[in-house]
This record gives structure tokens, sequence and C-alpha cells, in this order.
């Protein structure tokens, strides 16, 4: 995320160097980064963290939870903590928390409003409460999580245990549960909707294009959908 002046990231869940690559990709650096916000603290949102904040010159910001779960391998960095639900402001972004349903210690999504557009980020949930469908109306730009397609799931190589896990609603959104989302709460005002978080073993991403465009034809909105992959750069969006 980034404004005239000021520079953030979200999470830190590839290697130090890996992020170091891709922000060069899309002109960017570490030295620019103005600050590090964490989701929570579970290894594909922070594997990178520790490495990343002692190379970056700025703080991280993230839940005294959080905080306590991560294992900073000795002295953590410069930390700036916060209750879930908390609003501030770095440079000229204001940045608002709020709690999300998931396994975690603490987790959080992050809303970001600078120059007249807002741009939300909330992925890892297993559902979509009303006080989420609140904090996320009004933005320009939307990553939400489109996890599993649920009979994949169903079929596929996680233990059932793990699978019990990922559909409860401290789990991960499912393709069918964002496609409800968008057939009944997305606003028109959404100009891109990117979605992301795809499990490598349970989803496809032809196949998430496919049910999140139905359900925006049911709409008849002309919402721009964007479908992520972990493994590859995502386009640099320009608000």
């Amino acid at each position: 995320m980034a404004s005239a002046r000021t520079r953030l990231l979200v999470d830190a869940g590839l290697s130090a160097r890996e992020i170091e690559r891709r922000l060069a990709l899309a002109g960017e650096s570490l030295e620019r980064l103005d600050a590090i916000l964490v989701t929570h603290e579970h290894t594909d949102h922070v594997s990178g963290l520790t490495a990343l904040a002692r190379r970056a010159p700025c703080p991280v910001f993230l839940t005294a939870l959080t905080a306590a779960a991560i294992a900073w391998n000795g002295e953590p960095p410069p930390l700036e903590l916060f209750p879930a639900g908390a609003r501030w402001q770095i440079g000229d972004i204001e940045v608002t928390s709020f709690s999300v349903p998931h396994d975690a210690s603490d987790p959080v999504g992050y809303c970001f409003q600078a120059e007249g557009r807002k741009i939300a980020i909330v992925t890892d949930l297993g559902y979509i409460p009303d006080a989420i469908r609140f904090q996320i109306r009004g933005a320009d730009l939307l990553v939400l999580e489109s996890n599993h397609d649920l009979e994949m799931l169903k079929v596929g190589p996680y233990p059932w245990p793990v699978k019990q896990r990922v559909m409860s609603r401290q789990g991960h959104l499912s393709n069918d549960a964002v496609a409800q989302y968008i057939r009944s709460h997305l606003e028109p005002c959404t100009r891109t909707l990117v979605l992301a978080h795809l499990s490598e073993n349970n989803n496809h991403p032809d196949l998430v294009r496919l049910v999140a465009s139905q359900a925006l034809r049911s709409r008849g909105l002309s919402t721009r959908l964007v479908v992520v992959e972990q493994r590859c750069q995502t386009e640099v969006f320009e608000l």
C-alpha cells in the first residue's frame, strides 16, 4: 500500500529475499518502507518477518497477543502494539484495524485511506460477520480471500481434523462463501475485487474466477475481478 509519501507492507509470509525482490519489481525497496503491519502469527504470514524487520528501517505494527505468539529468534525489532479495532495515522495514510474470525491469537484485517481512496485487506477468516462488512464498505479496492472449493477440500489430501478447521467459522472462506458475499453485499463503488490466499491443494484459480464472475454477473456489477496466486508477482494497482 503506497500513497504519495508513505509506503506500508502488510505481512511477510515469503522470505525476506523474495519480498525484497518483489518490492524491486514494483519499483519499491525496503529502505522506503514506513511500516510493516501484521495480521496474525501463522507461518504463511510471518515466516520472513524477523529477517525482513532487521533489514528494513521501520517499525512493525501488530497486536500484543500476536507479538507474543511470534518466535522472534532473539531481540524483536521495534514494535508498535495496538488493540484490535484501533485507528491511527502513518504518514498520510489512515489505518483502521478490525478483528476477524480466525483460529489465531488476535487476528486482524486492515483498511487504508489516503488521497480520497480506500483499500481493505481481509484474509484468513471463517465467515464475514456484519462487523467486517461495516468496516470494508466503501472500499475502492477490496482484497478478500477465496481459499478453497468445498468439494475439493472434502476429497483432498488434508487429514479430517484439518478439513474441519478450514471449514469452520474460525477457518477460511470458500469460493461459495465469497460468491454469496458478492451477490448480497459487494458494493458498486468497489472498482476492483482481488481474490487471494488460494489453497494450492484445494482450489484452482480458474475455478475461483468462474464462481466469482458468475456472482458478479448476477448482480450486474462492472467490478474488475483479479485472482492472484502466491507464486506469481501481482500487478501494481493504481487508484
